[in-house]
C-alpha cells in the first residue's frame, strides 16, 4: 500500500511519471468501485513493524519521564517550587527524546503509526513543562511564605490577582505548545500535528475562561461549557475546511491534514447539541421530541458528511443516535428488542450509505449552488 505522499514522492523524485501516477489512482478508483478522493484515505500501521516500534516508544518516553522526575522529588520547604520543577524537567525530557526519535522515525523512516504517537507525546510533554515553567512565580511566592513562616492558604490562592495569573499561565502556556506544534510541523509535517495544536489552542482557551468565571463569580457562577465547545468545534471545523478546499482531489497531505482537524471537531460539535436535547441525561430524560430531534440532527450531520466527503460527524454522533433510537422502540412496545432493532437500523443505514456514497453524495452536491460546489471536494462518478 502506498500513500498519496509517497506517490507525490516518487512523481518529484523522477521515478514516476505524474500521467502514470494520475493512472494509478483511476484504475484503483476503479477497481474499488469509488473515487480515491471519497474513500478518505490515512496510513496508520503499515507492517508490524510500526507496532513493535511504537511500542518501544512508549516504554523509552515513559522510563525517561520517571528517570526525570526521579531526580525532582517536591521539597518540603518550598513544595510549589520543587513542584514545578519535578514536572518542568520530566516533560523537557520527554519532549527533547519525541523530537530525537522523531528525526529517526517520522523523518527519515516514515513511520506513521510512531509518527502520531511521537507527535502527542511532543505537544503532551510541551504544554506540561510550559505550564510548570510559567508556575514558577508562584512558586516563589509560597517559598517566600514559607521562610516567612507564613502559609499559602486557600483563600490567598483563590484571590483575583491568584485567578489572574493563572487565566494568563493557561493562555501562555497554550502559546508557547501552538508555537511548538508549529516547529513540529514545519520540520517533520505530521499531518495531526494541525490538530493537536488547535487541540492545545481550545483547551488552554477554554480552561482559562473557566477560571476567570469562577473568580468573577467567586465560584459560585455556571459556566456555559457546552456552548463554549460548540464555538471551538465550529472554529476547529472552519479551519478543517479550509484545509480541504485547498486540496480538492485530496492527493496532498493538506487532506490528511483536514482528516483529524475534522475528528477534532466532530465530537465537539456533536456532544453540546446532543447534550442539549437531554440525551445524556438517561433514556426517560430525552422525551419523543428529544429523540426524534436527534434523529433530525443526525441526518443534517448526514448531509454535511455527503457534501464535505468526510465521516466524522456521522461516527462522533452515533452514540447518540443508538440511544434515541432505543428509547423510541422501547416507548412504542419493542421492549425486549429494542437495541436489536436499533442496531439493525443503523447497521444497515451505515452499510447502504456505504456502499451507495459516490452516487448519493454526487445528488447532494448537485443540489448546492455553483459556488459552494467549486470549494468542495471533486465528486464524480466512476469511470466506466
Amino acid at each position: 500500500m502506498y500513500s498519496e505522499e509517497e506517490l507525490n514522492s516518487a512523481v518529484a523524485a523522477g521515478a514516476l511519471t505524474a500521467e502514470a501516477a494520475a493512472g494509478l489512482r483511476r484504475h484503483v478508483s476503479a477497481m474499488r468501485e469509488m473515487p480515491r478522493g471519497d474513500e478518505e484515505n490515512f496510513r496508520l500501521v503499515s507492517s508490524f513493524n510500526d507496532i513493535f516500534v511504537t511500542i518501544g516508544v512508549i516504554i523509552l518516553l515513559i522510563a525517561i519521564g520517571s528517570i526525570g522526575a526521579a531526580f525532582t522529588s517536591p521539597s518540603e520547604a518550598r513544595p510549589l517550587f520543587r513542584g514545578s520543577l519535578s514536572v518542568f524537567l520530566p516533560s523537557a525530557l520527554v519532549a527533547g527524546t519525541a523530537w530525537f526519535l522523531a528525526e529517526i522515525f517520522t523523518r527519515k523512516r516514515r513511520l506513521a503509526l510512531p509518527s502520531i504517537i511521537l507527535l502527542i507525546a511532543f505537544v503532551s510533554a510541551v504544554f506540561s513543562a510550559a505550564v510548570s515553567l510559567l508556575a514558577l512565580p508562584l512558586g516563589g511566592i509560597a517559598g517566600v511564605n514559607a521562610l516567612d513562616n507564613r502559609s499559602l492558604d486557600e483563600s490567598q490562592i483563590s484571590n483575583s490577582l491568584g485567578a489572574t495569573l493563572v487565566v494568563l499561565l493557561m493562555l501562555g502556556a497554550g502559546a508557547i505548545t501552538v508555537l511548538a506544534a508549529r516547529f513540529h510541523w514545519r520540520r517533520f509535517m505530521v499531518p495531526i500535528t494541525i490538530a493537536a495544536g488547535a487541540a492545545a489552542a481550545v483547551g488552554s482557551i477554554i480552561a482559562a475562561l473557566a477560571m476567570a468565571n469562577d473568580a468573577l463569580t467567586d465560584g459560585r457562577g455556571e459556566f456555559p461549557i457546552l456552548p463554549i465547545v460548540l464555538i471551538a468545534g465550529l472554529a476547529v471545523f472552519a479551519l478543517a475546511m479550509r484545509w480541504d478546499m485547498s486540496d480538492r482531489e485530496r492527493t496532498s497531505r493538506r487532506s490528511d491534514v483536514a482528516f483529524w482537524l475534522h475528528l477534532l471537531a466532530a465530537p465537539m460539535i456533536a456532544h453540546p447539541l446532543f447534550s442539549s436535547l437531554g440525551v445524556m441525561d438517561g433514556g426517560g430524560a430525552v422525551g419523543v421530541a428529544g429523540a426524534l430531534g436527534v434523529i433530525a440532527i443526525y441526518v443534517v450531520f448526514g448531509i454535511v458528511a455527503l457534501a464535505i466527503d468526510r465521516r466524522a460527524l456521522l461516527v462522533s454522533a452515533l452514540a447518540y443516535v443508538l440511544a434515541a433510537l432505543t428509547f423510541l422502540f422501547d416507548r412504542f412496545g419493542a421492549v425486549e428488542l429494542n437495541f436489536a432493532f436499533t442496531a439493525l437500523v443503523i447497521g444497515s443505514a451505515l452499510l447502504t450509505l456505504s456502499a451507495m456514497w459516490s452516487p448519493i453524495r454526487n445528488r447532494v452536491v448537485e443540489w448546492l449552488p455553483g459556488t459552494v460546489q467549486s470549494r468542495l471536494p471533486i465528486s464524480g462518478v466512476i469511470p466506466a
